[in-house]
Order: C-alpha cells, then structure tokens, then sequence
C-alpha cells in the first residue's frame, strides 16, 4: 500500500529469513564464522541459540548459501517435535533416502551407508534442526548416537542445532552429547546503534536513499524492540504505514509512540 509514497520497490521490513535481507551486525558475522568452520572442519555437532526473532532463521539461510552443493548433503528440520522412530524417518526425508522401514535398526544401516557414500563421494553431510528446544528427549539421545557414526575419527554427520536460549540447558542435560558441541553461539540482540542501521540497510535494500526515520525515533524503535529484528520489522512496518496514511514526511518519535501504544 505504501510502495509508492515512500519511493520503495518492495516492502523493505517483512518477517521472513531473506537472505537478500541479512544484516551482517558483529554478531551476525562471528556467528557465521563459527557455524562454517564447524561444518566445513566436520565438528560433529554446533548450537546456535538466540532470542525470538533475533534473526537465527535468516542467518541459517545464508549459511546454506555458503556451501557449495557438490560438496554438502544438507537436511533441514523444521518441525522437530517427534518420537526417535519418526525423527530417524524425518531424517531419511531430508536426506532423500527412499525407504518405508519401521525398523531403526533397518534405518540406521541405511542412513550409514548412505553417510559412507557421501564420504567417499568427497561430500560432508550437515542436519540442521530448528527450533530445536521443541526436541524430545528421546530424541537428542538418538541424535547423540547419530554423532557416533564415524570413520576413523571423523564425525561423518554434523549436527547445527538452532533455538531459542532454553536450548542450551537442555542440552547440558544430556552430558554426552553436550560433549560433542563443538561450536556453540548466542545470538545477542542489535545495539542502539546497530539497530538504525539495521533499518537503514533494509530501506537501502529497496531502493530508499534517504533518511525516513528521525534519529528519536531510532531511539524510540530501539526502546521498544531491544533490538530484536523482529520487533523492529514490525513497528518500522506499521510506522511507514501510519505514515502514508497521515502523509507524513518522515517517520517522527511521536508516530512511533502512537504505533507502539496503539497497534503493538
């Protein structure tokens, strides 16, 4: 509705993981950094833990981007909510392994030799869960006997781990396989700073050259979000909304006020 009023060719501040959209903070790049050296070095399992909406799912994305697809078998899980039997299914799905066993022992074998035939094919095999605090109990026991797949002493499938900061007490109780984390990273919220800039880039990202929002009303999105994207996508979405309704020339601290206190 507001495209052509604020003189964007898209909506700069929508809640879904564009990688077109990532905003490398300090964070955000550490956090890269470290997933990719643990995949790419085959570390067995990494954990990447944020807030909601922090921006996980997006930087997950861009990670999969990075890695070439002759040299990586990627399964990604979404729903991780599943009893042993059905995660080991769900597991065979993502790495598009045919089979309609209902015996793990049957699905075990398949699944090493297909890992076996991904080694000697030069290729690394990487399952990344998402919201992984959904996980079940019985389920991180089978992911820690996945991790014992291995030739001579090389994990054959690495794990990445993504969710919210429950996750990390979680893991801790299951000694073991809190001992196969090689890699671990919090996913802190933006800065003040970070923040305006944040929203910059996502204007830039659409075509906007110019300064929409007040330095106040960086402060006032700030104060309301923490610094959480999510947050920040939702009132700077409204905010250009309210603003072409009430043909506002830019976006002040007193319409982000009246967002927050109305709409959020």
């Amino acid at each position: 509705m507001y495209l052509d009023y604020w003189k964007v060719n898209k909506y700069p501040f929508e809640n879904v993981p564009d990688p077109d959209f990532m905003y490398y903070s300090p964070e955000h790049e550490e956090a890269l950094v470290r997933l990719l050296y643990a995949v790419k070095r085959m570390k067995g399992a990494a954990l990447l833990t944020g807030e909601i909406g922090s921006g996980k799912t997006t930087l997950s994305r861009v990670f999969i981007q990075q890695l070439p697809e002759k040299e990586f078998d990627i399964g990604l899980i979404t729903n991780p909510s599943l009893n042993a039997l059905d995660f080991i299914k769900e597991v065979h799905y993502q790495l598009g392994l045919d089979s309609d066993s209902n015996s793990k022992t049957d699905l075990l074998v398949i699944l090493n030799n297909h890992l076996l035939e991904n080694l000697n094919k030069g290729k690394s095999t990487l399952l990344i869960i998402d919201e992984a605090q959904l996980i079940f109990g019985e389920t991180f026991e089978e992911i820690r006997l996945l991790l014992n797949f291995q030739m001579n002493d090389r994990f054959l499938m690495t794990f990445l781990l993504i969710g919210q900061p429950e996750l990390r007490d979680m893991i801790r109780e299951y000694k073991q396989l809190d001992q196969r984390i090689a890699i671990r990273y919090h996913l802190n919220p933006l800065t003040k700073s970070e923040t305006a800039n944040y929203i910059r880039f996502r204007l830039s990202k659409t075509g906007c050259n110019r300064e929409i929002f007040t330095e106040k009303a960086y402060d006032a999105i700030y104060q309301y979000s923490g610094g959480i994207p999510r947050k920040i996508n939702n009132v700077c979405d409204l905010s250009l909304l309210i603003g072409f309704s009430l043909k506002a020339q830019e976006i002040d601290e007193p319409l982000i006020v009246k967002v927050v206190r109305d709409s959020l």
